[in-house]
C-alpha cells in the first residue's frame, strides 16, 4: 500500500470504526446514516471518509462501534526501519502540539512487526523525531491534550490512528454497575436490531440482569443517540472546529421519537439485580418505555400480546456450574415454546442449545460478548416447531 496522507484536498478525513467481531454490517450502516462514504471492511473494523460533522455524527450516533479514529496514515512495513520512516513522514504536527501528550498502543496480527513493545517505542521514537523537526525543540513535556495513538498491523499493513472516542462507546453513560458477565451494550444493540422490534409488539427480556437489552431497544425505537450525553477525546483536540460536537447533539436531539408507544419489559428473579436495572433505567431517562419487575423467567405463559423475547440467559461463565446453565436451558425448552407465537432471540455461549431447547432454530449467528464466542438462536417462524 503506498503512503497515504489522510487529509484531502476536499477536506475530508480518513476514518477506522473498530467494533465486536460479527458486527461490521450494523457499523457501516449506520456509518451510512451518518454521512460517511465506506471504503473498506475487514474483520472488526469499518474504514470510511467525510468531513469533521461526520466524525462527531459518528461517535454520537454509533450503537454496534467501539471507537472511531483518524486514520493518519497507512503503509507496508516488514522492518522496523519502514516502520520508523512510514510513521515519520505523517503529518503529526497537523494534529499534535508541542505541549501535548501522545502516548503508543497497539495490535499486530500475522506480521513480520510481532512485538508490540518495539513497534510502540518505534513508533513514539519516529513521532518525536517529526515534531522535533517541526517545532525546532528537542523536549516534549506532554502536560496538555492527550492524543491516543494507535496503530495496527495486518499482514504487514500498517494502519496509524488517533483515537476520537475516548472511553469506549459502548460506555453510554446510563450503566455505572453491571450484573455476572453482562452483555456490552454495543452488542445489545445489535441483537435488538436483528430482532426487529416494533411498536405494536411488546419487547420482553426475562432475564434483564442490569437491563442492557430492554434500554437498547428502547434508545433504537426512541430513535435517542447513545452518545448523546458523554464526552469524547476529540472534543479537545484543538485541530478540530468545536461547532461539531454542539452540531452532532443538536441534530441528534431533534431526530429523538418522543411519542413512541414502544413498551419493554426487564424481568429478573434476582431483586438485587433489579435495583440496578432500575437505576440504570432512570440513568438513561427511559423509565416511560422499561418496566422493570421481578418474575421468574420459567413462569412466563401467554397473555394474548405480541410479544417478541430477546434476552442472554446465563451460561455457563454467569452461573456455578455449567451443569446449572443446561439445566436452566432444558426447562427453558418446556415452557418457552408453548409461547408461540412469540418470537425467541436467545445469546449463549453454549453450543449445545437447541439440543437442550429441544428445539432446532431458524436461523442462527456466530458473535462475539466481548471475548466470548457467543452463538444467537433465533425463533421466529410460526410452524418452526421442528424438534433438534
Amino acid at each position: 500500500m503506498d503512503q497515504q496522507r489522510i487529509k484531502q484536498s476536499s477536506g475530508s478525513l480518513t476514518y477506522v470504526a473498530t467494533c465486536l467481531f460479527g458486527l461490521e454490517k450494523f457499523v457501516g450502516e449506520e456509518i451510512d446514516a451518518c454521512g460517511g462514504k465506506r471504503l473498506e471492511t475487514i474483520d472488526g473494523r469499518v474504514v470510511f471518509t467525510g468531513n469533521e460533522d461526520v466524525l462527531a455524527r459518528a461517535n454520537v450516533n454509533l450503537r454496534t462501534a467501539e471507537r472511531v479514529y483518524i486514520r493518519v496514515g497507512a503503509f507496508h512495513a516488514e522492518t522496523f526501519t519502514e516502520l520508523f520512516d512510514g510513521v515519520k513522514k505523517l503529518p503529526w504536527e497537523d494534529y499534535i502540539g508541542k505541549r501535548d501528550a501522545f502516548p503508543v498502543k497497539g495490535h499486530a496480527i500475522k506480521s513480520a512487526l510481532h512485538s508490540i513493545p518495539d513497534c510502540q517505542s518505534i513508533i513514539k521514537k519516529a513521532v518525536v523525531e517529526r515534531l522535533k523537526n517541526a517545532y525546532r525543540i528537542d523536549w516534549f513535556e506532554e502536560t496538555a491534550t492527550k492524543f491516543q495513538i494507535e496503530f495496527f498491523i495486518l499482514n504487514d499493513e500498517v494502519s496509524v490512528m488517533l483515537d476520537t472516542s475516548g472511553l469506549p462507546l459502548h460506555k453510554r453513560g446510563y450503566r455505572t454497575e453491571a450484573g455476572v458477565a453482562p452483555i456490552r451494550e454495543t452488542l445489545a444493540a445489535a441483537l435488538v436490531k436483528i430482532a426487529r422490534p416494533r411498536e405494536d409488539v411488546r419487547f420482553w427480556d426475562p432475564f434483564c440482569g442490569s437491563a442492557t437489552i430492554p434500554l437498547e431497544a428502547a434508545l433504537l425505537m426512541t430513535n435517542t443517540a447513545p452518545g448523546l450525553n458523554r464526552p469524547f477525546a476529540a472534543e479537545k483536540y484543538a485541530f478540530l472546529d468545536k461547532g461539531i460536537w454542539v452540531r452532532a447533539r443538536e441534530e441528534a436531539n431533534e431526530k429523538i421519537i418522543r411519542d413512541s408507544s414502544f413498551a419493554a419489559f426487564a424481568s429478573d428473579i434476582d431483586r438485587n439485580v433489579l435495583k440496578t436495572a432500575s437505576a440504570n433505567v432512570r440513568r438513561a431517562g427511559m423509565e416511560k418505555y422499561v418496566k422493570v419487575f421481578q418474575k421468574d423467567a420459567l413462569s412466563l405463559s401467554s397473555d394474548g400480546v405480541r410479544t417478541t423475547i430477546v434476552c442472554n440467559p446465563p451460561y455457563g461463565e454467569r452461573l456455578d456450574s455449567l451443569r446449572e446453565a443446561r439445566d436452566l436451558y432444558r426447562k427453558m425448552g418446556q415452557v418457552f415454546p408453548k409461547l408461540a407465537p412469540w418470537q425467541m432471540y436467545f445469546i449463549t455461549s453454549e453450543e449445545d442449545f437447541e439440543r437442550l431447547y429441544g428445539k432446532k432454530a431458524d436461523k442462527v449467528r456466530k458473535l462475539y460478548n466481548g471475548m466470548i464466542k457467543c452463538n444467537y438462536y433465533q425463533y421466529f417462524k410460526r410452524d418452526g416447531a421442528h424438534k433438534a
